[in-house]
């Protein structure tokens, strides 16, 4: 399993992951984008909205927790 994790100083707030798995990306207080954990969608849609992040923010790390 995959944890979403949003650098919030690249995230321009355009909810491009949020669009693409809304129950593994949430908007947080700063309208940006963070990551929920244990995502909603499998590694694939994760690595789709990492791939179609504008600004690169999104990054996938292992987690052993299933």
């Amino acid at each position: 399993m995959k944890k979403p994790i949003v650098d919030q100083n690249k995230c321009d707030g355009c909810g491009t992951c949020i669009a693409l798995c809304p129950g593994s990306f949430k908007w947080n207080d700063h309208a940006k984008a963070e990551g929920i954990f244990p995502p909603a969608e499998d590694n694939d849609m994760l690595e789709t909205a990492h791939l179609a992040c504008p600004t690169e923010a999104i990054s996938l790390e292992d987690s052993n927790d299933e």
